[in-house]
């Protein structure tokens, strides 16, 4: 096949330029994301219900919910909170169930329950839950004077947000802060007294005077009319002339008996930046849109806002393309350096300047061609999918050097030029095969794990099997052929070594003897490294991702007092006012948000506050400073400070507790903190920490004197009724001004609590009015304030950190015992558990790993003792990655398992090569003696010198930089290529030392040889 191509080069060459043409196009138009696609089995419902309380919202909606939604197929878990006005239910589903089917399924549940949820409750929000949600980008709208906020806000939901959603690759466009306006109607309530009307007498006066005629045709002759109410009210102006009967034949405007003014709508939540209050607008993508091409678009809209809109400022915030930027940089980065190093190493061990170029062209190319084997299988541009470039990138570096170096070896033995090219391939032909399906054999089973990680692994598999793939088709049609036309025109061979491999060749001479010499004390040696490796696992972290210098952090405040959101605000803006010279902005999400992807189960007294620090500036120091003054002004507020989530943290963070124990009380009557939490008293861990459900809330606690409503003869729901209208906001009315929909609101005078009940009053069916006062009774008092659940029914919950569940075993004999104890039904979850499945599947999934290895290495040597050489190499390689990660700080984490990976799949190629070398060399040698054997091992020995120190040095010289640079791409990268230079050091010396040594003594025994 090799000659049949090499005879034929103009048209193996027009193929690859067809191939490269066809790249390019599927390049260009391959989508770029941060992340793969992932159909997260996730999906949560949001339930609005004002005046709610959680008990209200448990039994009324949760509870029946939660029962019809228990029923669908692939549900695996079912979490609820209850709090107050609002809820949530999280729904997990099996991975691989089609969360398109389970949508629509979960949207029709919800409308069958229509009929039995509450009638003043809006419709439940269903939102799937994606990783890949995150925002590309944030855009702050600031008006330059507070009372613009509710224009802007009609300005950016009519105008901003449907300009920036028609830029192409826009998905949804998320809107906080919006202010709306209202009418509000505050009744003088002296004023009434003393006229002795109620309050029923003003909104009746206002809905009169606001209706309409709906549907009503005249017709005349041929033609017909609609009719409409010309004196419809149109705004405060004319609702505060609207005439009030207060006598017979007597009546007043409206104005002299309640104060009538247009105000901003009672918001359950603020945003802010830099302390002034803003509307913020999260852009979100479509799957299938490039990142690094859609914030440009998105900076140049903005920019032209700001020319227009000269009253408002306008900012971009939160850039997530600056990981993928990095990851793209770095691939790119590796390319470069890789091909240099290339260059040099091979210029450096063979003193050529014809095999650099060779190299040159074809490393660019095959990286190129991988792009059209990228849009055969539909996938993205992402971080994941560039780390599996990444990882064949040096595998393909490695088959280029072996091919290149065997074809020179043979033309050193004398032959010419097309038979070099043919024989130099052939010869290692089956060798490289048998790497490229070994390391695709440890690697892709890992597809299969279960979760988020099998999806990930997905796409990196894929890409590896593509470059690697790609690397074996230039490796045996394009290389051989460019070196057949570079080297045409010489008719003669000459010796390629360079000085410095001859003296490196000489010291391995030397070495390898010595080590023969001595192979007690090289084994000793070198088994000592497995201590020394398990030691070391011991002292390193385990992480998600490695540690990345962040210049932003995020604060979550939870206040602990019953304050309104206004008052949340102005102690949030009064912590940051210390500190606005020590942070480039702030951005503040206080009390409930408006997003409506928003899945969080946020307070009116809780606040999310986002700082970006300038990179001069401590930080850590700062925000000590900053929770230090929390503590110090506002003792009983909890507060977290946590990094900020990119779409990495979002995919592999989770919320889930290391170690929950969860129970239910059967003998529990009511809602009382102090009840519920009686039974920790003797819980067997005194450090915990609680649940969402222990959380409690100081309350006024309300009863009606039934026996005096029944004695003056008034109703219980004209009463619940006046209670509503004169503790909050009871909507009368409605303007309607084409699209723009302005409540009118009776508002009750912002007075105390008891004040209030005083001075309202109610009418009996007698016509009489009494105080409120008469017929409700109220204290204060503490509840909890949340309610959790999941498929069976509420639950109160303690989580124990990772410190205090040392002896686990004896923790769960004691939570047994006290669950029996306080007559409860107890369970235990959590990360701990969750990590002793997933490591059980993951040793599991690693053997397959290594069986399919073993059975392609004895498939190639036809031996079943060799691919053990192979596989006891691979130990040691691990523990060389390990050493350096604690060397050079790092820790255990997604990016260097990914380089532990890389480094597996070169040291699995050298060790069979080597192996393959050695069995040639001593077949042909005809091996009898020990001499001759070692002799046979020695002569493989020189001839894969060149190729694993050239592969090894190459590798090593390329990633160096990453280790001396910064920002953010090379923090993401340095404990892959720590891991990486860690294995491949160990590696070259096992592939030169350990390899031969355990051949030669296995050899020498099996078949007897003698001295």
């Amino acid at each position: 096949m090799t000659r049949f191509l090499l005879q034929r080069p103009i048209a193996v060459i027009m193929t690859f330029i067809a191939l490269i043409g066809l790249s390019v196009i599927a390049w260009l138009n391959r989508p770029v994301a941060l992340l793969p696609d992932i159909d997260v089995p996730e999906m949560a419902i949001r339930i609005d219900y004002a005046n709610a309380s959680p008990e209200a919202i448990e039994s009324s909606v949760l509870k029946p919910m939660r029962e019809s939604l228990a029923t669908m197929q692939g549900l695996s878990d079912m979490e609820s909170v209850a709090s107050n006005e609002s809820g949530i239910v999280r729904l997990r589903f099996q991975y691989g169930h089609r969360m398109d089917l389970a949508f629509v399924e979960v949207n029709e549940k919800i409308d069958r329950l229509t009929d039995r949820l509450p009638k003043g409750m809006s419709r439940p929000s269903v939102i799937r839950v994606n990783y890949t949600d995150i925002p590309v980008a944030k855009i702050q709208m600031v008006p330059q004077s507070a009372d613009l906020m509710s224009d802007a806000s009609i300005f950016a939901e009519n105008i901003i947000k449907k300009r920036i959603e028609q830029i192409e690759g826009i998905s949804l466009v998320d809107i906080n802060g919006l202010v709306n306006q209202q009418v509000s109607i505050i009744p003088q309530l002296r004023v009434i007294e003393q006229l002795n009307i109620s309050q029923e007498v003003l909104i009746q006066a206002i809905r009169s005077a606001n209706q309409e005629l709906g549907g009503v045709i005249v017709k005349d002759g041929q033609y017909q009319y609609y009719m409409r109410m010309a004196g419809r009210l149109t705004g405060a102006e004319d609702i505060s002339r609207i005439p009030v009967k207060i006598a017979d034949n007597k009546y007043v405007p409206l104005s002299d008996l309640a104060l009538v003014i247009e105000a901003e709508e009672n918001v359950k939540g603020m945003h802010f930046y830099n302390q002034q209050r803003a509307i913020v607008m999260n852009v979100h993508k479509q799957p299938q849109a490039v990142m690094t091409e859609l914030v440009p678009k998105i900076e140049e809209s903005v920019e032209i806002f700001k020319k227009d809109y000269p009253s408002i400022d306008f900012y971009i915030t939160q850039d997530q393309s600056a990981f993928l930027k990095a990851g793209i940089s770095n691939l790119q980065g590796s390319l470069l350096f890789g091909g240099l190093f290339a260059f040099g190493v091979l210029f450096l061990f063979m003193g050529s300047l014809r095999l650099p170029i060779i190299m040159g062209i074809s490393l660019p190319l095959s990286l190129i061609l991988s792009f059209l084997f990228f849009a055969i299988f539909d996938l993205s541009i992402n971080i994941i999918s560039l780390s599996g470039l990444a990882l064949g990138l040096g595998m393909l570096i490695d088959n280029a050097i072996i091919v290149l170096e065997n074809i020179s070896r043979k033309r050193e033995e004398g032959l010419d030029l097309l038979n070099a090219c043919i024989e130099g391939v052939s010869e290692v032909q089956g060798a490289l095969i048998s790497s490229v399906l070994t390391t695709l054999a440890v690697f892709i089973p890992l597809v299969f794990l279960s979760g988020v990680s099998g999806v990930l692994f997905f796409d990196q598999a894929v890409s590896v099997a593509i470059i690697l793939s790609v690397s074996l088709l230039v490796s045996f049609i394009l290389l051989p052929l460019l070196y057949k036309m570079f080297f045409s025109n010489k008719s003669t061979f000459k010796k390629q070594d360079s000085k410095v491999f001859i003296g490196i060749s000489s010291a391995f001479s030397k070495s390898h003897h010595w080590v023969f010499g001595h192979k007690a004390l090289t084994f000793i040696l070198i088994l000592l490294l497995i201590p020394a490796g398990i030691i070391t696992y011991n002292l390193l972290d385990t992480k998600g991702l490695p540690n990345i210098t962040r210049n932003e952090a995020v604060l979550e405040i939870h206040w602990n007092e019953p304050i309104d959101v206004q008052e949340n605000a102005n102690r949030v803006k009064a912590i940051l006012n210390q500190y606005k010279d020590q942070v480039e902005f702030t951005e503040t999400d206080a009390g409930i948000a408006q997003y409506l992807l928003n899945i969080d189960n946020s307070e009116i007294q809780q606040s999310k506050i986002y700082l970006q620090f300038a990179k001069d500036n401590n930080k850590e120091a700062v925000l000590k400073s900053l929770t230090d003054r929390i503590k110090e002004q506002y003792p009983i507020a909890n507060f977290s400070v946590l990094e900020a989530k990119n779409a990495f943290d979002m995919l592999f963070a989770t919320n889930e507790n290391y170690f929950e124990v969860k129970w239910r009380d059967p003998g529990l009557k009511e809602n009382n903190a102090q009840a519920v939490k009686s039974v920790l008293n003797d819980f067997p861990v005194k450090n915990y920490v609680q649940g969402a459900s222990l959380d409690e809330e100081t309350s006024i606690i309300l009863r009606v004197n039934q026996s005096k409503l029944i004695q003056y003869s008034i109703g219980a729901d004209p009463l619940l009724t006046q209670l509503e209208r004169a503790l909050g906001e009871f909507q009368i009315s409605e303007l309607k001004q084409f699209s723009v929909i302005t409540p009118i609101v009776l508002q009750a005078p912002q007075n105390e609590f008891r004040r209030l009940i005083e001075t309202t009053y109610i009418e009996n069916s007698e016509g009489a009015n009494y105080a409120l006062s008469n017929f409700i009774d109220y204290q204060w008092g503490t509840r909890l304030k949340k309610i959790t659940s999941d498929a069976t029914g509420p639950y109160f919950s303690i989580a124990i950190n990772e410190n205090e569940i040392a002896k686990q075993e004896e923790i769960e004999k004691g939570i047994n015992q006290w669950s029996i104890k306080n007559e409860l039904l107890t369970t235990t979850a959590g990360r701990y558990f969750t990590d002793k499945d997933n490591i059980r599947e993951l040793m599991f999934i690693l053997l397959i790993s290594v069986m399919l290895l073993y059975f392609i290495l004895a498939a190639q040597f036809e031996s079943f003792w060799q691919p053990l050489i192979v596989i006891f190499t691979l130990p040691f390689g691990i523990i060389g990655a390990i050493l350096f990660l604690y060397i050079g700080g790092s820790s255990i984490n997604i990016m260097s398992a990914i380089g532990m990976v890389v480094m597996l799949g070169i040291m699995v190629n050298d060790a069979i090569l080597k192996v393959d070398t050695m069995n040639r060399m001593v077949r042909n040698k005809v091996a009898n003696t020990k001499k001759e054997l070692y002799e046979g091992i020695f002569e493989a020995g020189k001839i894969r010198l060149k190729p694993i120190l050239m592969t090894s040095i190459t590798t090593l010289l390329a990633l160096s930089p990453v280790l001396i640079s910064g920002g953010l791409g090379a923090e993401l990268q340095k404990p892959l290529v720590l891991a990486v230079m860690g294995g491949l050091t160990i590696g070259t010396f096992t592939a030169l030392y350990f390899v031969p040594l355990i051949y030669y003594t296995v050899v020498s025994k099996r078949i007897k040889l003698k001295h």
